[in-house]
C-alpha cells in the first residue's frame, strides 16, 4: 500500500533553515508528481510545491513565491522528495504533508511540524 513518512521538522528561529523529507514506498515512484502541502493553525490545507516525476518541472505556489526561498527536489533511487525552506518566517510555521495523487485519489504522510520562533 502507498506510505509516504515525512521527517525533518522541528524548531527553527526566524531566518532558519530546514530540509524536509519525505520516504515512499508502495507504488512506482519514478511515475507520479509529488507535492508538498501545508496546513497553519485554523487555516485550510495549502499547496507549497510540485515536482514533476523525473524532477525537470517544478511548480511552487504563488503564496510562497518570494516570501522565502524554497526548493522541492526529489531522488528518485531513493524514493525520496525533499522541500529545502530558507528565511523562514513564524507565519510559516505549519504542518507540512507530502502528498502523491494516484487515479484521482489523494496519498498523504501524517505530517512533520515546523515551528518557527524566538
Amino acid at each position: 500500500q502507498v506510505q509516504l513518512v515525512e521527517s525533518g521538522g522541528g524548531l527553527v528561529q526566524p531566518g532558519g533553515s530546514l530540509i524536509l523529507s519525505c520516504t515512499a514506498s508502495g507504488f512506482a515512484f519514478s511515475n507520479y508528481v509529488m507535492s508538498w502541502y501545508r496546513q497553519a493553525p485554523g487555516k485550510e490545507r495549502e499547496l507549497v510545491a510540485s515536482i514533476s516525476n523525473t524532477g525537470g518541472r517544478r511548480n511552487y505556489a504563488d503564496s510562497v513565491k518570494g516570501r522565502f526561498t524554497i526548493t522541492i527536489s526529489r531522488d528518485n533511487a531513493k524514493m525520496t522528495v525533499y522541500l529545502q525552506m530558507n528565511s523562514l518566517k513564524p507565519e510559516d510555521t505549519a504542518v507540512y504533508y507530502c502528498n502523491v495523487k494516484q487515479r484521482s485519489r489523494d496519498y498523504w504522510g501524517q505530517g512533520t511540524q515546523v515551528t518557527v520562533s524566538s
